[in-house]
């Protein structure tokens, strides 16, 4: 008996064979970061089955929590859509080969080329507030959109216990608030001054988030669209984008809560959302991808300072950004290894795990038991596959690391690596030229002038 949980011993499996093929070393490249592409579909296919395939449902993964090209394209391979969040990430939808009926578009910024552009495509467009609904209104003319579009609307319900990633709130910057005087009388006369007004959008936010707030959310969403309908006497608004915002847990390798247990709180809290009478999107991306993926890196060297050990690695505020900077909100978890990619067996120590950084708060966990840390050693990551890597901090100009994709040929079957981002040369200077890598001398030779 191993001790690990089924998920460890899968990530100790790819890690040792990562190994193995050099794509983990110490001088070479000490930083790497793995999405479980076996993970990703059995993932997406409970995400599938915990929907009603009846009226039409679109998952549309939110391309902000993993916009690496190639993951997009498998996800769209998968049966999913796209959610996006800016021009880049539209352009790289659109790259993975999906169709513009299958994106959606939410922003509380576009610009009026952006949002012309979505809708010569026919991408789907969430409004935020009046002022974009005008630009649209003016791009459209007489015109009948291509694309569906809806506004996002804020319950304004409340938050959770991470107030940056809470969207409901009654200030939020999101959307239309629907409880603030006059405001809904105000959204129903845009609905039905234009016609073309087909969906109602809603997302009360995601980590730290409840179900319960969640699913209010999307039931305020279903009481407008129903008061919609009602007041005009006809069939207008015809789908509802209910957001994303799974929470992920990330203590441990047990996933919780499931679409499941999120879909039963959506029937007990919005049941006309299931009636039939409505399309529905979604768009989930960290619930998708987190626990799908891990950061591996070297113990570059270990010390001891004020009498607590110090393992300073190469994995810190550039792939794990929002733990750095708020550790209580986002902690993660490390898991030691030997340089071979065993699991490292001993007694827990406390410990600090740092990064390669120039600044002291520079650190992925303090005080963390873990059996005691060598250089050459490794740790691994786990649920960094969204958020994390994918969209590293340039911090110190500290190059990406190279993103591999994993697939395997059943349990104990051969484990296939892909390449899905390539390292980033740091000797690669952008605009400078080819790159100027240093040369290694003797230690007599002297240093010759280049005149």
């Amino acid at each position: 008996m191993t001790g690990l949980t089924a998920a460890a011993e899968r990530r100790e499996r790819i890690l040792q064979e990562a190994v193995r093929q050099g794509l983990l070393d110490a001088e070479r490249s000490p930083l790497a970061a793995f999405v479980d592409l076996d993970g990703v579909a059995s993932t997406v296919a409970s995400l599938h089955r915990a929907f009603p395939s009846s009226p039409g449902v679109l998952h549309a993964f939110a391309a902000k929590a993993n916009c690496l090209v190639p993951v997009l394209a498998e996800l769209r391979r998968l049966g999913m859509g796209c959610e996006v969040a800016t021009a880049g990430e539209l352009a790289r939808a659109r790259a993975a080969g999906f169709a513009p009926e299958r994106i959606v578009f939410d922003s509380p910024a576009k610009t009026e080329a952006e949002l012309r552009h979505a809708l010569d495509l026919g991408v789907t467009v969430n409004v935020d507030n009046y002022q974009e609904l005008a630009r649209i209104d003016r791009a459209l003319g007489d015109s009948v959109p291509v694309s569906r579009i809806g506004v996002r609307v804020n319950s304004q319900l409340g938050g959770g216990s991470i107030a940056a990633m809470s969207t409901a709130t009654s200030t939020s910057k999101f959307g239309v608030p629907l409880a603030d005087p006059g405001s809904r009388q105000r959204l129903l006369r845009a609905y039905h001054d234009h016609p073309w007004l087909t969906w109602v959008h809603t997302h009360a936010g995601s980590q730290g988030c409840p179900l319960d707030l969640m699913a209010g959310g999307v039931a305020r969403a279903v009481e407008f669209a129903e008061e919609v309908n009602a007041s005009l006497g006809r069939r207008q608004v015809v789908g509802i984008d209910i957001g994303g915002g799974l929470p992920v847990n990330f203590a441990d390798d047990e996933t919780a809560p499931t679409f499941d247990s999120y879909v039963r709180q959506l029937r007990a809290q919005a049941p006309a959302l299931f009636s039939g009478r409505y399309g529905i999107v979604t768009e989930f991306g960290r619930s998708v991808l987190a626990k799908n993926g891990f950061t591996a890196a070297c113990v570059e060297y270990t010390k001891s300072m004020g009498g607590r050990p110090i393992a300073v690695t190469h994995a810190g505020v550039q792939v794990a950004t929002r733990t750095v900077f708020n550790p209580d909100a986002w902690p993660l978890r490390i898991e030691a290894h030997e340089p071979s990619g065993r699991a490292k067996r001993g007694g827990p120590v406390r410990q600090d795990i740092a990064g390669p950084a120039c600044f002291a708060g520079d650190l992925l966990a303090r005080d963390h038991a873990l059996p005691l840390l060598e250089p050459g050693d490794l740790i691994t990551v786990p649920d960094t596959g969204a958020y994390y890597f994918s969209t590293p901090f340039h911090y110190n100009s500290l190059p990406e690391p190279a993103v591999h994709g994993v697939r395997t040929d059943g349990d104990g079957g051969a484990v296939h690596f892909e390449l899905l981002r390539p390292a980033q040369d740091p000797w690669d200077v952008p605009g400078q030229g080819a790159p100027r890598v240093p040369v290694r001398r003797r230690a007599h030779e002297p240093v010759r002038s280049a005149g």
